[in-house]
């Protein structure tokens, strides 16, 4: 990442306060996260950034902003670092490892929110990132108060997540554990992302009706992506092959999907 990559890392507090809870400290740029930060209310972000330079520009901006933070340079590092991390930042051109295979290393032992930060803007690019696990997908360059906002949005999403009370929901021989974040069919587990558990979460809550695709922005994406793209289509795709069958999930031409009954 070039220093283009970020734009305006030092935006006046006047500008932008992203909502998050009280701040008891603040730490150095690449230092360890502390004991106990998460539970003091620091919210910990993982920078994956192979170039040092604009890795220290955004650790700076994301310092001034009250957030702990700390970097890594390869996708090796990254994989040990996640678990300390409420949040990880990951670039995917990394020296060692392909982005896409760290998230999909970090996602298949955790449920830590990623947000990719990639020069690599197609929509094919895109889609593998989503498929991959990530939670946001940001092409360089960009706004740091896009960056912020973006942040807020998702971690909104997982505080949301985790005071939903637990709900259980049966489909058939589908079974959906909300508590748990575990769908099983005919008692196997099914593989899933998180964006397609919270995906197949919302249709199930609303059995045999059409489920609208811009409520599904709404919910899923938290309106972060552009409607304009096949985001949610490319996920039902996915969803009907780890289900096994097309007819799991019906669409409704002009209107957005259903749940249905193989």
């Amino acid at each position: 990442m070039n220093r283009q990559a970020v734009d305006v890392l030092e935006p006046s507090s006047e500008h932008y306060q992203p909502h998050r809870p009280a701040i008891t400290a603040a730490r150095g740029a690449g230092a360890t996260a502390p004991q106990g930060a998460n539970r003091e209310g620091v919210l910990r972000i993982l920078v994956v950034e192979n170039d040092a330079r604009a890795a220290d520009t955004l650790l700076k901006g994301l310092l001034r902003q009250g957030y702990a933070a700390q970097s890594v340079g390869t996708g090796a590092q990254a994989l040990r670092a996640h678990h300390d991390a409420d949040l990880v930042l990951l670039d995917l051109d990394l020296p060692d490892l392909d982005g896409l295979e760290v998230c999909r290393g970090i996602r298949a032992v955790s449920n830590t929110p990623i947000i990719t930060v990639t020069a690599r803007g197609s929509e094919l690019d895109r889609v593998l990132g989503l498929q991959a696990g990530s939670d946001d997908y940001l092409v360089k360059p960009y706004g740091f108060r896009e960056l912020l906002a973006r942040m807020d949005a998702v971690m909104r999403r997982v505080r949301s997540q985790q005071s939903s009370t637990a709900r259980i929901i049966d489909h058939g021989p589908l079974r959906i554990d909300a508590g748990a974040r575990v769908a099983t069919l005919d008692g196997e587990p099914v593989d899933l992302t998180r964006k397609e558990f919270d995906l197949l979460y919302l249709l199930a809550s609303q059995p045999d009706t059409v489920v609208p695709r811009r409520q599904i922005m709404a919910q899923v994406w938290d309106d972060a992506w552009s409607p304009h793209g096949r985001t949610v289509d490319t996920h039902v795709s996915t969803l009907r092959g780890k289900l096994g069958a097309s007819e799991w999930i019906t669409t409704v031409r002009g209107i957005g999907f259903r749940l249905g009954h193989p």
